[in-house]
């Protein structure tokens, strides 16, 4: 479980061939990786990854054919900028919302624009997930976890503020750029069980 705040922003070293197909990524971090054990979870732009290796100053992580296909990591290429955040301890202060790292589907950004500082941004999701999506609620955009501004059909609107620019991978964010998108876990479940009654 994560709370969708970026602890540190990362670089994909290496992108090759995984083991059994799919790919392995090696992401470049400033975490102590001697604090960080194989087999550990760790949010990587979204998707929940599992650390099969790792060295000072790096990690790899197996990314499946499917987790590939279904979300922005078969783009990966080496030099990227990666929104990193560890697993929640139990007792952790949660400073932006549940978030599983189970990603929903891929979003794209149709505009953005500077806003005073911050940066605006219109994101289309997949018409089937728009109604997990509500003003003022949250939702997590490449792991980080962003408030709604406003919601139209299948289009939603975020500020990104200056500290989250600085402390993110989203610097150049620009149309078309493709992002990972989890909706609200509460939203799915509440959801779920508005559909039984």
């Amino acid at each position: 479980m994560f709370s969708g705040i970026v602890t540190d922003v990362g670089r994909v070293r290496a992108v090759s061939d995984a083991p059994g197909g799919g790919l392995r990524l090696e992401i470049g971090t400033a975490y102590d990786t001697g604090t960080v054990a194989l087999g550990a979870s760790i949010a990587c732009s979204g998707p929940c990854l599992t650390v099969v290796d790792k060295g000072p100053g790096w990690f790899a992580v197996d990314v499946s054919r499917e987790t590939a296909d279904r979300t922005t990591l078969g783009d990966w290429r080496e030099g990227m900028g990666v929104n990193l955040e560890r697993a929640l301890a139990l007792g952790d202060e949660i400073g932006g919302h549940l978030v599983t790292g189970h990603i929903d589907a891929v979003a794209v950004v149709e505009a953005a624009a500077p806003e005073g500082e911050s940066l605006r941004l219109t994101i289309r999701c997949p018409a089937e997930l728009s109604r997990f999506v509500a003003s003022k609620g949250s939702v997590a955009l490449d792991g980080v976890s962003l408030t709604v501004n406003e919601v139209e059909g299948d289009t939603f609107g975020i500020n990104l503020i200056p500290h989250t620019l600085a402390q993110t991978a989203f610097q150049g964010c620009a149309a078309g750029r493709r992002l990972n998108l989890e909706v609200d876990l509460i939203a799915r479940y509440l959801a779920r069980l508005h559909s039984e009654r």
